[in-house]
């Protein structure tokens, strides 16, 4: 069981974190602020990684995946310009960070994960936390979750060739869409904006994410995949 020294501790920690990795860099939107210092991101990690969890890079969570560096996470969320009344599609829950903090700042948080043991994990962790608008299914996020579609906001945590149709298609009127877009080792971080049947696409910045595998994203018997993801 964690102390409370361990606690005033990771507390310390995710303060750093958002001061030093996160306001340095510019994201100034205050509630996506106030959820980066509310979600205790070392509880998302495995627990030999506890100490590094505030670090400035993503860590592995297992099954190949990784949990994203905190500024990104901060970042992608800040572009979804959130107001607290948004249902929100998030494919690759991974750990459930992502998930904790778009729930803290969204109505609801609908998010599909690929592989079950990743999602079982994620959801139960959620519910112990009292996220309890955050909704987990197991699937082919590149198919997205058509039975609460449309969606004021969309985010993908992981990277993909295109935008996978059937999410543009989820994105209501007016909603904001985020993805890593690009080849393997490194992507551009796009902005789709939602305007009746227009698609307004904008270029942020540059990344690189594990690949979204599915049938609008990469094939998972390609085997550089086979390679990186074990």
């Amino acid at each position: 069981m964690t102390s409370q020294d361990d606690l005033t501790e990771y507390d310390q920690a995710r303060e750093q974190m958002v001061r030093n990795q996160i306001e340095a860099r510019g994201i100034a939107d205050p509630l996506v602020l106030a959820a980066m210092r509310q979600v205790p991101r070392h509880l998302f990690v495995p627990v030999e990684m506890r100490d590094s969890a505030y670090r400035d890079a993503p860590l592995p969570i297992g099954e190949g995946q990784t949990i994203s560096q905190p500024y990104i996470v901060a970042l992608m969320t800040e572009m979804l310009e959130l107001t607290g009344e948004e249902r929100v599609l998030e494919i690759g829950t991974g750990s459930g960070y992502q998930a904790a903090v778009l729930s803290l700042l969204a109505r609801e948080v609908y998010t599909v994960e690929r592989l079950p043991t990743l999602a079982r994990r994620a959801e139960e962790l959620l519910y112990q936390l009292g996220y309890h608008n955050v909704h987990v299914r197991v699937g082919d996020g590149t198919l997205g979750w058509s039975e609460y579609a449309p969606y004021e906001a969309i985010i993908v945590t992981a990277a993909s060739p295109d935008i996978p149709p059937p999410l543009l298609d989820q994105l209501a009127d007016g909603g904001r869409f985020i993805a890593p877009i690009g080849p393997r080792w490194t992507q551009t971080l796009v902005r789709v904006r939602r305007k009746g049947d227009k698609f307004h696409r904008e270029h942020l910045t540059s990344v690189a994410f594990v690949p979204l595998v599915g049938e609008h994203g990469w094939n998972e018997g390609d085997s550089f995949l086979r390679r990186l993801l074990g």
